[in-house]
């Protein structure tokens, strides 16, 4: 009887690629993989240490399966991801339930490490960084219709709040025929959405072929046939080149959707962030992307109580916020990332008073989403179905504006005809349900 093995992935869309990648090695192996780790021999936590709410959700899970495992219900646990990586030997000094613990380098040995601790040798494996591939089998685990498309591993961008290039290693692009073969391939298995990922999506090409290959790339995506777009996340604003923008406004496979993690508008703040730009510059970046690509939903994420954040640089914060009109928006609270130069640094802001400015920010754009949803009633949307819900009687999906697990859902009725889940559509916008979206659904 083959050896059941479950994998729990925690964190960005970067690290459920790692995570998928891992359990086409062990299908290919032989192990059988289960939807519940609960119900497995073999428990795989995939981890996130970006922040402090980041790590203490990965030690909770790790926990509750060391219940599993000491009520007989688990033979292992196997500890992956960027918290294994960033603390390679306190994980299984602290929690010596755990029988295995792999650093982002050794993800192609999965397989292995399973068979060694069903034999019960303890395992601790750390390869290079660079030993983590780029290029390999997945086994989906979002819906049939979209999927990530991660172009690149690791950053050299050195925010001074941020672990990840600690954890990760030196930026580097995945081959431009890899990509291009992996889109390829999920399209003929009916994929219909692909989300380019990677830490620095516009930096994309700088390693392989000497400058940012960005516009390249999604052209020559947007060259596979069928019903197939693209949407870009996490695009630095000083990268944003005329021609990136020229692809989102000519091609009409690439979504008018750009995710711009801006952090703060203040100059003397982005500087201290080791971040280029200004409330200035900003503001000319998003009036241009409005005047070139009609109707584009631009999302960004913004962080709040940086070190030395005073109550005059979080006002200008909020009055970006108001003047700038996001569509989509997200913030969160700075958080303390030992070993990194943000760390260190004097005038840190009080916990409490991070969090309130956060939460002015967040009430802030569900007041400006509440409105921009009253404007687009009367829109016709092309909306992807996701699903039924029982509570409201309606279908649900998501339109070009919304990107999975981070933005809104569009409620929809349909007369005369059942959708079937990934089906495209065309919803005409009748009324709002808070800053999501409600209409009738025709066939597109």
């Amino acid at each position: 009887m083959a050896v059941k093995v479950g994998m729990v992935s925690l964190g960005c869309a970067k690290n459920r690629v790692d995570a998928e990648m891992m359990m086409f090695t062990l299908k290919q192996a032989g192990f059988e993989l289960v939807r519940n780790a609960a119900y497995s021999d073999v428990a795989i936590v995939n981890t996130c240490g970006f922040i402090e709410d980041a790590k203490q959700e990965s030690i909770d899970e790790i926990l509750d399966l060391v219940r599993l495992k000491n009520s007989g219900r688990l033979k292992a646990i196997v500890v992956t991801g960027c918290l294994a990586e960033r603390y390679q030997k306190e994980i299984m000094k602290e929690l010596y339930e755990v029988d295995a613990v792999i650093g982002i380098g050794g993800n192609a040995g999965i397989a292995d490490v399973i068979y060694n601790v069903l034999k019960g040798k303890k395992q601790e494996y750390f390869p290079q960084k660079t030993d983590l591939s780029l290029c390999g089998g997945r086994v989906m685990t979002t819906p049939f219709y979209y999927t990530y498309l991660k172009i690149a591993e690791g950053c050299d961008n050195h925010c001074t709040y941020c672990a990840i290039p600690m954890i990760r290693g030196k930026f580097r692009s995945k081959p431009m025929e890899d990509i291009v073969k992996e889109a390829e391939e999920f399209a003929r298995y009916g994929v219909k959405e692909f989300i380019i990922i990677a830490q620095d999506t516009t930096r994309y090409g700088e390693d392989l072929y000497g400058k940012p290959m960005l516009p390249e790339l999604l052209r020559r995506l947007c060259r596979i046939e069928g019903s197939v777009y693209f949407r870009v996340l996490y695009c630095y604003p000083e990268r944003i080149s005329d021609e990136l923008i020229d692809v989102f406004a000519s091609e009409t496979k690439v979504l008018k959707y750009i995710d711009i993690p801006m952090q703060h508008c203040n100059a003397d703040i982005l500087k201290k962030m080791n971040r280029h730009g200004s409330k200035e510059s900003l503001s000319a970046l998003v009036r241009t992307l409005r005047e070139k690509v009609k109707g584009i939903t631009i999302r960004t994420t913004l962080m709040t109580g940086f070190p030395s954040e005073t109550e005059e640089q979080f006002e200008e914060l909020s009055e970006f916020v108001e003047e700038m009109k996001f569509e989509r928006m997200g913030c969160f609270a700075y958080s303390v990332e030992e070993n990194t130069p943000a760390a260190n640094m004097k005038d840190q802001v009080d916990e409490d008073v991070k969090k309130h400015r956060r939460d002015i920010l967040m009430e802030q754009q569900e007041r400006i989403m509440a409105e921009k949803a009253k404007g687009s009633v009367g829109r016709k949307l092309r909306v992807i179905c996701e699903g039924y819900d029982r509570m409201t009687e309606c279908f649900f999906g998501r339109s070009e504006m919304d990107a999975p697990e981070v933005d809104g859902k569009v409620y929809f009725v349909c007369e005369g005809y059942k959708p079937r889940v990934g089906d495209l559509l065309r919803v005409n916008i009748t009324d709002t349900l808070g800053f999501d979206l409600m209409g009738l659904g025709e066939p597109l």
